[in-house]
């Protein structure tokens, strides 16, 4: 009886897994006028993904002709890899194109969906294929930057031992989010956002393609239109394809059953352009990087482009005040010390204000610190003598400079023999306020501050002849005493 039901169970699953059709029947062919049932419910970016090197759009800096990833994909030659780029760029594609072409058993995790559990009976599967088949293992982590130090710890020794070949996949700085023993052990490549003319001719082969695209659609797309597209995507393939795919499937055929996409269906397809800025990633620090640097080099454009960026991101209006605040003080400094002001007055209006008034006094001050004379004396003479401080003797406060206010002062000598400045014809007397010879501001010539150099001159020279005086007097004293 055992021996009948389990022959019953074996035909059932035959029946369910052969198609209704005769056995020998020749198969139907698929319709090239419809996307195959492979890529039925999937968006246009999905279906779209390039199945080889050939397919794959950007990125000739890496998988260019003779580039050493083409030739270590090509030659199934891949050690453990970090892809490291903004979305849309083909981190995972080429991670599939590898899977595709590699001998090598090719696994997948995600650092949103995966956890250890899984991690580790993965790594334990793939410790045992090597030991029974020899076969190696590529293990692919999609946002591997989602995992924390302990996860990624995890995969240390199996990475290190050969057990598996790591691929990650990632759009935040490997050097900052990726554990740095796992990155010593990976080839970083870093991929850019594609080129206008790279998302166009993407486009068009999406509209050009019978069997993943939207070739078996009656389109006619104008190139502004396209253009468009390619332009606001900001090098993003995958939102240039989707933006693609809703303006063909909102927009109905005209009379002739063409579907038309001109640029108004362009633009209403793609309302905004989402500029690639994380708050606490590269995109972040580098903007505000080459903000303060266009500022420094005297370029208002460039620095009004860079500000605009961060407007449109929705950064914080007080992060960036306080970083003109700091470059009026270190690269405008005693050249133009309006800028200083202009700037902490910008800083208070921007809090008191916010978005999106608050663009205004950030982008005057912005312009005035670029256009200002420049001198960073304030920032150098400090660490001058900051470093003085550190490295060098203390120096001890001149007798006549200290505190002479309580009573027994007068007793210990402090405070006699110092002169008020303000008693002295232009408010000013030599006197020797250190102690010693040491200069750390070195005035410049730029706008206001070639008048304090003038000034400066002639002071110091008064305070080079008090101070020998003043040590004349001081071992005439002791002579004198003994």
């Amino acid at each position: 009886m055992g021996s009948e039901l389990f022959w019953q169970f074996r035909c059932c699953c035959y029946l369910a897994a052969v198609p209704p059709n005769d056995l020998f029947a020749q198969p139907v062919p698929p319709d090239p006028a419809k996307p195959t049932d492979a890529y039925k419910g999937q968006p246009l970016a999905a279906r779209m993904r390039p199945r080889n090197l050939d397919e794959f759009a950007g990125q000739s800096h890496i998988i260019g002709s003779d580039q050493l990833l083409r030739r270590a994909i090509e030659a199934d030659r891949v050690q453990s890899l970090i892809f490291y780029g903004p979305p849309g760029t083909g981190k995972t594609s080429l991670a599939q194109i590898i899977a595709h072409q590699t001998k090598s058993k090719f696994e997948r995790l995600s650092g949103v969906e995966s956890n250890v559990a899984d991690m580790r009976r993965l790594l334990a599967t793939a410790n045992n294929r090597l030991q029974n088949t020899g076969a190696s293992t590529i293990l692919f982590i999609d946002e591997i930057h989602r995992f924390n130090k302990a996860q990624q710890d995890v995969l240390l020794p199996d990475v290190e031992s050969g057990v598996i070949k790591l691929i990650g996949a990632t759009t935040h700085n490997p050097f900052f989010f990726v554990n740095s023993p796992l990155v010593s052990r990976s080839q970083i490549f870093e991929l850019r956002p594609l080129a206008e003319d790279e998302l166009f001719s993407l486009l068009q082969r999406a509209l050009a393609d019978n069997e993943r695209g939207l070739g078996h659609l009656k389109i006619a797309a104008d190139e502004n239109a396209l253009r468009h597209l390619a332009t606001i995507s900001d090098g993003d393939a995958r939102k240039a394809l989707n933006a693609l795919e809703i303006a063909a499937l909102t927009t109905a055929p005209d009379a002739d059953g063409i579907i038309r996409l001109t640029l108004t269906v362009a633009e209403q397809s793609i309302q905004k352009k989402a500029v690639v800025y994380d708050g606490d990633g590269d995109a972040h620090f580098d903007t505000i990087s080459a903000f303060i640097k266009s500022m420094r080099g005297s370029d208002p454009d460039a620095a009004l482009y860079w500000l605009a960026k961060m407007i449109h991101a929705g950064e914080d209006p007080r992060f960036i005040a306080r970083r003109i605040v700091i470059c009026a003080a270190e690269d405008v400094g005693l050249a133009d010390p309006t800028a200083l002001m202009l700037a902490t007055s910008a800083l208070q209006a921007a809090e008191f204000v916010g978005w999106p008034e608050a663009q205004i006094p950030l982008a005057e001050a912005t312009i005035y610190i670029a256009t200002a004379n420049k001198s960073n004396s304030a920032c150098a003479s400090i660490a001058a003598a900051l470093k003085d401080v550190k490295s060098g003797r203390t120096i001890p406060v001149p007798e006549h400079l200290r505190d002479a206010h309580y009573k027994g002062a007068e007793q210990l000598g402090h405070g006699q023999g110092y002169k008020y400045a303000h008693d002295h014809p232009g408010n000013f007397v030599a006197q020797d306020y250190l102690g010693v010879d040491k200069v750390f501001y070195e005035p410049t010539e730029q706008g206001v501050e070639k008048q304090i150099k003038e000034r400066l001159v002639n002071w110091r020279k008064q305070f080079k002849d008090a101070r020998r005086e003043s040590s004349n007097s001081s071992i005439s004293s002791k002579q004198h005493d003994s």
